[in-house]
């Protein structure tokens, strides 16, 4: 009965401890080249329950690392700002303002949005 007690204790210890938050994480070549931003390099697509985190390295390093919730962007540098800024200020304010978000959840392997008129073109290619 001990040996019982003890195990379930030593299980709750570790459930408790453990995330709460399932992570979905899938490599991918992503390519974003607006007006005022431009990257092609291999990144991370991260799914949580509450937000998409995309991050984009070049030669090792971390260059962009965001992190998309239902209502707001965050930077790596712990600033956030909200969706309709973060499109301002990346891809045109015409755009939905889960736009970046709702690209980045489509389960497809191959991603392509293109806007001639705003001159933005999206490639993510999930591996």
């Amino acid at each position: 009965m001990i040996k019982y007690l003890k195990l379930v204790f030593i299980i709750f210890i570790f459930s408790a401890c453990s995330s709460k938050q399932v992570k979905v994480s899938k490599s991918a070549t992503i390519l974003i080249k607006t007006p005022n931003v431009k990257f092609y390099d291999i990144g991370f697509i991260n799914k949580f329950e509450d937000y998409i985190q995309i991050q984009i390295y070049s030669v090792g390093n971390v260059i962009l690392d965001l992190k998309l919730y239902k209502n707001r962007v965050c930077k790596s540098t712990f600033k956030c700002i909200t969706n309709k800024k973060f499109n301002k200020e990346f891809f045109h304010e015409s755009y939905k303002n889960d736009f970046f978000k709702k690209l980045l959840e489509k389960n497809d392997k191959n991603i392509i949005f293109r806007d001639k008129e705003h001159g933005i073109l999206i490639k993510i290619r999930k591996k």
